[in-house]
């Protein structure tokens, strides 16, 4: 098993690092509320892998993944979800006339809106859980006890989530501090919002291989 868990943490680390919505959120929480407050962030998006490979555990994942009217509304609320962030991300506000020089004020981060936030963003998304769905049974041995297999598994990718995120948002942390750049925050919301804006028509578009 532990052989298996290696190649299972490789596949999770090269799947997680790619950029994607909760990676940018992390990134922009990062930016928006330094590091400490991105941390619930981080925490709902691997609450996220939990309740996904838990569905896929209880035979939750096969059933949204071929019953196409659960796919797709699943699909379009995640649509609307990133349509949404990307909209409230734009409507940003620069720093007021007269006050270059000094750290905008920006509103203290709220831990139970981060979290939630980042947690309906990786929920919501159809692809997780026919992700999976087709990557979970490759690693599971028949002969042995499943449920400590998927309990195995899903710490291993639900840390390895976290750890990619805090990075992410570390470099938001570090990379546009607020104090020594007070345009750069604002700017950056609206290239977030775009981001995301983009992200929902991709998923829109994407048709699931069912």
């Amino acid at each position: 098993m532990s052989n298996s868990l290696a190649l299972f943490a490789a596949a999770a680390l090269m799947t997680v690092a790619s950029p994607g919505p909760t990676s940018l959120l992390a990134l922009n929480n990062g930016t928006r509320h330094g590091l400490r407050g991105a941390l619930p962030g981080v925490v709902g998006a691997a609450l996220s892998d939990l309740t996904l490979i838990v569905a896929v555990a209880l035979g939750l994942g096969a059933v949204v993944a071929t019953t196409p009217w659960a796919l797709a509304a699943l699909r379009w609320a995640g649509v609307g979800y990133l349509a949404w962030l990307g909209w409230q991300l734009l409507r940003t506000h620069p720093p007021a006339a007269g006050t270059a020089g000094t750290a905008p004020a920006a509103p203290p981060a709220r831990g139970r809106h981060v979290l939630a936030r980042s947690f309906l963003v990786a929920v919501g998304n159809p692809k997780g859980y026919l992700f999976f769905l087709a990557l979970l049974p490759t690693f599971i041995d028949p002969q042995a006890p499943a449920l400590r297999q998927y309990a195995s598994l899903a710490l291993v990718f639900a840390t390895i989530d976290a750890a990619v995120l805090l990075v992410y948002a570390g470099i938001g942390a570090l990379g546009l501090a607020r104090a020594a750049q007070p345009h750069a925050s604002p700017w950056f919301d609206r290239l977030s919002g775009l981001a995301l804006l983009g992200m929902a028509l991709a998923l829109a578009a994407w048709q699931p291989p069912i």
